[in-house]
């Protein structure tokens, strides 16, 4: 039964989470908006309409063309007015000298045409015509000097910016193009740099720094947040990402038992807010841990957590690319579930925290594929997740041996949760033979040249 956010839940007998101890671990707005007037206020200028600036500006820069055809623009323009009645300067003449250089041979003869006729007419008619000439100077002009210009060289894209080509027989986002939250376009492109993002994340075995833990409190601790993830009904990215988190710290900070319950809901409460829509407060996780630990206390751990790991908590997990490499063989609902399984009781071993998540992933998917008998490491696996069925085998053996142990009486929280209808009961399926997923991992006959 999910906890109300902020609101302590109705505790019966057995529903409770128990404190996970030491000796519990070995049994177990802004105001009002004012409307603004249209008109200016009394002095203020007057707004100017967006359409005659724009062709001002136009007008402007075409009218100071540079007549060797370079489109440089000068800081500064002298505009001169026509006034009927008045002749005009020798400047005027010098233009006019100037700019019929550059006029092409048949507006030229229009030119020459309507000079003798304009110095036949009176004055009044010239001067009307020599309006009209520069005019047509004005236009005309910087027009064909805009044609005669070189087109700018079309710039390429460069070569990391570019789309990747995936062939047609590997192509399993092209059925999302619908689906903008799918993110066809560049889905690969995301896997591939989580992928890459693996590398910042590699951990090793970092128990012997750890002074007063054990693998087995770390194990404790894991089914006991999977139970909170059950009971807040999380995700599980918010599970995963939470383990995650708990073991860079505790890789980076030595940690006493007793704050180690305390370490594991900080980073429950972190990867709630990271991943979850509306995620658990502050006081749902001090209730769950019994009230055991202050508020402030789980602040000031939740401080420590983001500091040692820089903030940067973006870590990938396993589970992301599980999703990622079953759609490749549409795998069914029930197969990958079972491999949800299989990594999720990998997330209790110390052994498996060194294992990068994508190929944690991708052992777990091989082993349900087999156990499913839905064939083994095929071509378009390999090519999304870059792993042949070498790199997998040393990891599938691992979680073989791992699933083949007796169970843990205080680890159930995880088999429990697998026996259940909604996941398709798979932790009560038997284990595949070892025999069989040797078959599968061996290689491929070739046949010789």
């Amino acid at each position: 039964m999910p906890v109300l956010r902020g609101k302590k839940p109705a505790v019966t007998a057995g529903s409770r989470i128990p404190k996970l101890t030491a000796a519990a671990t070995e049994n177990q707005e802004e105001g009002p908006q004012v409307k603004r007037s249209s008109s200016p206020p009394h002095g203020a200028p007057k707004k100017r309409t967006a359409f005659i600036d724009i062709t001002n500006a136009i007008g402007l820069c075409l009218s100071d063309c540079r007549p060797d055809g370079d489109l440089g623009f000068r800081t500064a323009h002298k505009v001169q007015i026509s006034i009927p009645g008045r002749k005009k300067e020798t400047g005027k003449r010098q233009v006019k000298k100037t700019s019929s250089a550059s006029v092409p041979a048949k507006n030229q003869a229009n030119l020459k045409k309507s000079s003798s006729v304009s110095s036949e007419g009176t004055p009044a008619e010239k001067e009307k015509s020599d309006a009209e000439e520069e005019a047509q100077r004005d236009v005309e002009a910087p027009v064909e000097e805009l044609v005669a210009a070189t087109p700018p060289a079309v710039r390429e894209v460069p070569a990391h910016l570019q789309k990747q080509v995936i062939p047609k027989e590997f192509d399993i986002d092209s059925e999302d193009t619908e689906d903008c939250y799918m993110c066809p376009e560049y889905a690969k492109d995301i896997f591939d740099y989580l992928k890459k993002r693996e590398e910042k994340f590699v951990l090793c075995n970092y128990m012997p720094k750890q002074p007063t833990l054990n693998p087995e409190m770390r194990a404790i601790l894991i089914d006991w947040l999977v139970e909170v993830q059950e009971n807040f009904e999380l995700y599980h990215e918010t599970l995963y990402l939470a383990v995650k988190m708990m073991d860079h710290y505790l890789s980076k900070t030595p940690v006493h038992r007793e704050l180690l319950q305390l370490v594991g809901s900080t980073t429950m409460l972190i990867a709630s807010k990271f991943e979850e829509r509306s995620p658990p407060c502050v006081d749902d996780f001090l209730y769950i841990c019994d009230d055991a630990y202050k508020r402030e206390e789980l602040i000031s751990m939740e401080a420590s957590i983001l500091q040692a790991l820089s903030f940067d908590i973006n870590i990938p997990i396993p589970y992301r690319f599980l999703r990622r490499y079953a759609k490749c063989v549409n795998a069914g609902m029930d197969t990958l579930t079972l491999a949800r399984y299989y990594c999720e009781m990998s997330l209790m071993e110390m052994e498996m925290v060194s294992e990068r998540g994508s190929l944690l992933a991708s052992a777990c998917l091989l082993m349900a594929l087999v156990t499913k008998d839905l064939g083994g490491w095929s071509p378009i696996l390999q090519f999304h997740s870059g792993y042949q069925t070498s790199d997998l085998a040393p990891v599938v053996q691992k979680l073989h041996a791992m699933l083949s142990a007796p169970p843990d009486d205080k680890l159930k929280s995880i088999r429990n949760k697998y026996s259940h209808k909604v996941f398709f009961e798979v932790a009560t399926l038997p284990l595949v033979n070892i025999d069989v997923l040797e078959k599968a991992l061996s290689p491929r006959d070739v046949t010789p040249p």
